[in-house]
Protein backbone atom coordinates (compact mmCIF):
# COMPACT_ATOMS: atom_id res chain seq x y z
CA UNK A 1 0.00 0.00 0.00
CA UNK A 2 1.45 3.70 -0.97
CA UNK A 3 1.17 5.74 2.23
CA UNK A 4 1.58 9.38 2.67
CA UNK A 5 3.04 11.51 5.13
CA UNK A 6 1.52 14.86 6.21
CA UNK A 7 4.36 17.00 8.06
CA UNK A 8 3.15 18.18 11.31
CA UNK A 9 6.18 20.17 12.19
CA UNK A 10 9.00 21.84 10.19
CA UNK A 11 11.69 19.32 11.68
CA UNK A 12 9.86 16.55 11.95
CA UNK A 13 6.72 14.44 12.90
CA UNK A 14 3.65 13.66 10.04
CA UNK A 15 0.38 12.09 10.14
CA UNK A 16 -0.31 8.80 7.61
CA UNK A 17 -2.78 8.70 5.45
CA UNK A 18 -5.45 6.14 6.85
CA UNK A 19 -4.76 2.44 7.15
CA UNK A 20 -5.82 0.09 9.80
CA UNK A 21 -2.81 -1.11 11.30
CA UNK A 22 -4.35 -4.01 12.81
CA UNK A 23 -4.37 -5.33 9.00
CA UNK A 24 -0.96 -4.73 8.01
CA UNK A 25 1.01 -7.64 7.26
CA UNK A 26 2.95 -7.15 3.78
CA UNK A 27 6.40 -6.07 4.09
CA UNK A 28 6.41 -3.17 1.65
CA UNK A 29 4.11 -1.24 4.03
CA UNK A 30 6.05 -2.35 6.67
CA UNK A 31 8.94 -1.17 5.28
CA UNK A 32 7.18 2.34 4.23
CA UNK A 33 5.97 2.92 8.01
CA UNK A 34 9.68 2.20 8.90
CA UNK A 35 11.16 4.53 5.96
CA UNK A 36 8.80 7.08 7.38
CA UNK A 37 10.51 6.67 11.00
CA UNK A 38 14.01 7.39 9.80
CA UNK A 39 12.26 10.69 7.88
CA UNK A 40 10.51 11.49 10.66
CA UNK A 41 11.12 9.75 14.30
CA UNK A 42 7.38 10.10 14.67
CA UNK A 43 4.44 9.27 13.03
CA UNK A 44 0.48 9.43 14.03
CA UNK A 45 -1.90 7.33 12.73
CA UNK A 46 -5.58 8.16 13.38
CA UNK A 47 -8.35 5.74 14.04
CA UNK A 48 -6.94 3.02 15.21
CA UNK A 49 -8.88 0.69 17.94
CA UNK A 50 -6.48 -1.80 19.31
CA UNK A 51 -6.46 -4.40 21.82
CA UNK A 52 -3.65 -5.23 23.55
CA UNK A 53 -2.78 -7.86 21.58
CA UNK A 54 -3.41 -6.52 18.34
CA UNK A 55 -1.02 -3.88 19.45
CA UNK A 56 1.44 -6.05 20.59
CA UNK A 57 1.03 -8.22 17.63
CA UNK A 58 1.86 -4.97 15.40
CA UNK A 59 4.82 -3.91 17.08
CA UNK A 60 6.31 -7.22 16.60
CA UNK A 61 5.52 -7.18 13.11
CA UNK A 62 6.88 -3.57 12.75
CA UNK A 63 9.86 -4.08 14.80
CA UNK A 64 10.51 -7.58 16.21
CA UNK A 65 11.22 -8.10 20.04
CA UNK A 66 8.88 -5.95 22.96
CA UNK A 67 10.45 -4.32 25.83
CA UNK A 68 9.16 -6.06 29.06
CA UNK A 69 11.34 -4.69 31.61
CA UNK A 70 9.05 -1.64 32.47
CA UNK A 71 10.87 0.39 35.41
CA UNK A 72 7.19 0.30 37.26
CA UNK A 73 7.46 -3.47 37.62
CA UNK A 74 9.71 -2.67 40.85
CA UNK A 75 6.25 -0.71 41.96
CA UNK A 76 3.21 -2.28 41.29
CA UNK A 77 2.09 -5.03 39.74
CA UNK A 78 0.76 -4.21 36.15
CA UNK A 79 -3.46 -4.65 35.92
CA UNK A 80 -2.57 -5.27 32.19
CA UNK A 81 -1.11 -9.09 32.96
CA UNK A 82 1.41 -8.36 30.98
CA UNK A 83 5.14 -6.59 31.21
CA UNK A 84 5.23 -5.86 27.50
CA UNK A 85 2.34 -3.47 27.58
CA UNK A 86 2.73 -0.16 29.55
CA UNK A 87 -0.26 0.62 31.25
CA UNK A 88 0.06 4.77 31.03
CA UNK A 89 -3.39 5.27 32.76
CA UNK A 90 -4.48 7.06 36.30
CA UNK A 91 -6.16 3.85 36.94
CA UNK A 92 -5.51 1.36 39.76
CA UNK A 93 -6.41 -1.87 39.47
CA UNK A 94 -9.61 -1.42 40.96
CA UNK A 95 -10.82 0.10 37.93
CA UNK A 96 -11.32 3.24 40.34
CA UNK A 97 -8.93 7.09 39.49
CA UNK A 98 -5.84 6.76 41.57
CA UNK A 99 -5.89 8.98 44.79
CA UNK A 100 -3.75 12.02 45.26
CA UNK A 101 -1.16 10.39 47.20
CA UNK A 102 -0.86 6.96 45.38
CA UNK A 103 2.72 5.56 45.38
CA UNK A 104 1.58 4.48 41.58
CA UNK A 105 0.11 7.91 40.61
CA UNK A 106 3.37 9.71 42.37
CA UNK A 107 5.67 7.62 40.04
CA UNK A 108 4.27 8.08 37.00
CA UNK A 109 4.09 11.82 37.81
CA UNK A 110 8.08 10.92 36.16
CA UNK A 111 6.63 10.87 32.99
CA UNK A 112 6.33 14.87 32.99
CA UNK A 113 10.00 14.70 33.03
CA UNK A 114 11.51 15.19 29.37
CA UNK A 115 12.43 11.41 28.75
CA UNK A 116 13.46 8.52 26.10
CA UNK A 117 11.48 5.12 26.89
CA UNK A 118 13.70 2.22 27.71
CA UNK A 119 17.35 4.03 27.87
CA UNK A 120 17.72 2.45 31.47
CA UNK A 121 17.79 -1.02 30.09
CA UNK A 122 20.61 -2.52 27.48
CA UNK A 123 19.30 -3.20 24.87
CA UNK A 124 17.51 0.06 25.18
CA UNK A 125 14.20 1.29 23.59
CA UNK A 126 13.91 1.71 20.11
CA UNK A 127 10.14 2.20 18.47
CA UNK A 128 7.05 3.27 21.14
CA UNK A 129 4.00 3.06 19.98
CA UNK A 130 1.33 4.19 22.37
CA UNK A 131 -2.35 4.22 21.77
CA UNK A 132 -5.17 6.27 23.17
CA UNK A 133 -8.10 4.40 24.78
CA UNK A 134 -9.99 6.80 26.76
CA UNK A 135 -9.87 10.32 27.23
CA UNK A 136 -11.62 13.37 28.93
CA UNK A 137 -14.07 14.98 26.90
CA UNK A 138 -12.13 18.22 28.10
CA UNK A 139 -9.22 18.71 29.60
CA UNK A 140 -7.38 16.21 27.46
CA UNK A 141 -3.22 16.38 27.84
CA UNK A 142 -0.90 17.00 25.03
CA UNK A 143 2.37 14.87 24.53
CA UNK A 144 5.16 17.04 23.60
CA UNK A 145 8.01 15.41 21.09
CA UNK A 146 11.08 16.79 20.97
CA UNK A 147 13.69 16.19 17.74
CA UNK A 148 17.32 15.36 19.62
CA UNK A 149 18.92 15.45 16.39
CA UNK A 150 18.05 18.37 14.77
CA UNK A 151 18.86 19.69 18.08
CA UNK A 152 22.36 17.78 17.50
CA UNK A 153 22.38 19.24 13.94
CA UNK A 154 22.14 23.12 15.51
CA UNK A 155 25.22 22.33 17.82
CA UNK A 156 28.60 24.18 17.26
CA UNK A 157 30.99 22.17 15.89
CA UNK A 158 33.06 22.37 18.94
CA UNK A 159 30.20 20.86 21.02
CA UNK A 160 29.79 18.12 18.65
CA UNK A 161 33.38 16.90 19.30
CA UNK A 162 33.35 17.66 22.18
CA UNK A 163 30.31 14.78 22.76
CA UNK A 164 32.27 12.17 20.64
CA UNK A 165 33.25 8.96 22.38
CA UNK A 166 31.07 9.87 25.51
CA UNK A 167 29.12 7.82 27.32
CA UNK A 168 26.36 7.97 30.01
CA UNK A 169 24.31 6.20 32.74
CA UNK A 170 20.74 6.17 32.11
CA UNK A 171 18.73 5.26 35.33
CA UNK A 172 15.14 5.17 35.92
CA UNK A 173 15.68 5.49 39.29
CA UNK A 174 17.52 8.17 38.96
CA UNK A 175 14.88 10.11 37.51
CA UNK A 176 11.98 9.78 39.89
CA UNK A 177 14.50 10.28 42.60
CA UNK A 178 14.70 14.13 40.93
CA UNK A 179 11.20 14.01 42.02
CA UNK A 180 11.95 13.27 45.74
CA UNK A 181 10.07 9.48 44.71
CA UNK A 182 11.74 6.93 47.70
CA UNK A 183 12.62 3.53 46.70
CA UNK A 184 13.55 0.51 48.66
CA UNK A 185 16.60 -1.47 48.32
CA UNK A 186 14.26 -4.23 46.75
CA UNK A 187 12.71 -1.98 44.16
CA UNK A 188 16.72 -0.41 44.08
CA UNK A 189 18.10 -3.78 42.85
CA UNK A 190 15.58 -3.72 40.11
CA UNK A 191 16.65 -0.65 38.75
CA UNK A 192 20.58 -0.72 38.24
CA UNK A 193 19.84 1.26 34.83
CA UNK A 194 22.29 0.59 31.52
CA UNK A 195 25.14 2.48 29.89
CA UNK A 196 24.66 3.92 26.12
CA UNK A 197 26.95 6.58 24.09
CA UNK A 198 25.69 10.09 24.39
CA UNK A 199 25.26 10.72 20.63
CA UNK A 200 23.63 8.45 18.77
CA UNK A 201 24.12 7.29 14.87
CA UNK A 202 22.18 6.16 11.96
CA UNK A 203 22.79 4.49 9.01
CA UNK A 204 21.47 7.71 7.05
CA UNK A 205 24.72 9.57 8.53
CA UNK A 206 22.73 11.80 10.97
CA UNK A 207 23.66 11.81 14.53
CA UNK A 208 21.46 12.55 17.62
CA UNK A 209 21.74 13.25 21.55
CA UNK A 210 20.76 10.35 23.18
CA UNK A 211 19.61 12.28 26.46
CA UNK A 212 17.22 13.26 29.09
CA UNK A 213 15.81 12.74 32.57
CA UNK A 214 17.17 9.13 32.60
CA UNK A 215 20.51 10.49 32.24
CA UNK A 216 22.46 10.18 35.52
CA UNK A 217 25.77 10.78 34.43
CA UNK A 218 28.95 10.91 32.00
CA UNK A 219 31.29 8.06 32.77
CA UNK A 220 34.89 9.37 33.96
CA UNK A 221 33.99 12.72 34.38
CA UNK A 222 33.06 14.42 37.78
CA UNK A 223 29.31 13.87 38.53
CA UNK A 224 28.79 18.14 39.03
CA UNK A 225 30.31 18.59 35.65
CA UNK A 226 28.67 15.93 33.52
CA UNK A 227 25.24 16.65 35.38
CA UNK A 228 26.08 19.95 34.31
CA UNK A 229 26.35 19.18 30.66
CA UNK A 230 23.69 16.72 30.61
CA UNK A 231 21.34 19.75 31.67
CA UNK A 232 22.54 21.59 29.03
CA UNK A 233 21.86 19.80 26.34
CA UNK A 234 18.57 18.86 27.47
CA UNK A 235 17.93 22.44 27.80
CA UNK A 236 19.30 23.33 24.07
CA UNK A 237 17.30 19.97 22.72
CA UNK A 238 14.10 20.87 24.23
CA UNK A 239 13.43 24.42 22.75
CA UNK A 240 10.59 25.45 21.15
CA UNK A 241 12.14 24.96 17.52
CA UNK A 242 12.53 21.55 18.25
CA UNK A 243 9.03 20.90 19.77
CA UNK A 244 6.19 19.10 18.22
CA UNK A 245 3.19 19.20 20.47
CA UNK A 246 0.74 16.38 19.85
CA UNK A 247 -2.99 17.58 20.68
CA UNK A 248 -4.41 13.34 21.18
CA UNK A 249 -7.71 12.53 19.50
CA UNK A 250 -9.28 9.11 20.44
CA UNK A 251 -7.94 6.03 18.70
CA UNK A 252 -4.55 7.75 18.18
CA UNK A 253 -1.83 5.60 17.64
CA UNK A 254 1.39 7.64 17.64
CA UNK A 255 5.12 5.42 17.25
CA UNK A 256 8.01 7.63 17.72
CA UNK A 257 11.91 6.59 18.05
CA UNK A 258 13.25 6.85 21.11
CA UNK A 259 16.88 6.92 19.66
CA UNK A 260 15.67 10.55 18.05
CA UNK A 261 13.36 12.02 20.56
CA UNK A 262 12.64 12.66 23.86
CA UNK A 263 8.74 12.91 25.01
CA UNK A 264 7.07 14.27 27.90
CA UNK A 265 3.64 14.77 29.26
CA UNK A 266 1.76 17.34 30.31
CA UNK A 267 -0.16 17.92 33.32
CA UNK A 268 -3.94 17.84 33.24
CA UNK A 269 -6.48 17.03 36.14
CA UNK A 270 -5.59 13.47 37.17
CA UNK A 271 -7.05 12.69 39.91
CA UNK A 272 -10.88 13.97 38.24
CA UNK A 273 -10.76 12.76 34.74
CA UNK A 274 -10.37 9.37 33.54
CA UNK A 275 -7.78 8.90 30.85
CA UNK A 276 -5.97 4.99 29.65
CA UNK A 277 -3.07 5.02 27.01
CA UNK A 278 -1.40 1.96 26.18
CA UNK A 279 2.26 1.42 25.35
CA UNK A 280 4.24 -1.03 23.27
CA UNK A 281 8.09 -0.56 23.44
CA UNK A 282 10.65 -2.63 20.92
CA UNK A 283 14.11 -3.16 21.44
CA UNK A 284 17.15 -1.56 19.80
CA UNK A 285 18.30 -5.00 19.18
CA UNK A 286 20.63 -3.33 16.12
CA UNK A 287 22.72 -1.37 18.77
CA UNK A 288 23.32 -4.79 20.74
CA UNK A 289 24.63 -6.47 18.17
CA UNK A 290 26.50 -4.02 17.05
CA UNK A 291 28.00 -3.74 20.75
CA UNK A 292 28.25 -7.27 20.80
CA UNK A 293 32.41 -8.71 20.45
Amino acid sequence: MALTFRPLHPLFAAEVSPLDLRQVRDEETLAAIRSGMDTYAVLVFRDQPFTDEEQMAFARRLDGELHAKTGSRAVAKTRLGTEAVSDISNVGSDGELLAAHDRKRLYGLGNRLWHTDASFVDPPGRYSMLSARMLPAEGAPDTQFADTRSAYDALPEPMQQRLEGLRVHHSIAYSRQTLGFDFSAEEEEQLKGAIHPLVRRFASGRKALYVASHASRILDWSLPEGRLLLRELIEHATQPQFVYDHAWQPGDLVIWDNRATMHRATPFADTALRREMRRVTTLDLERAAAAAP
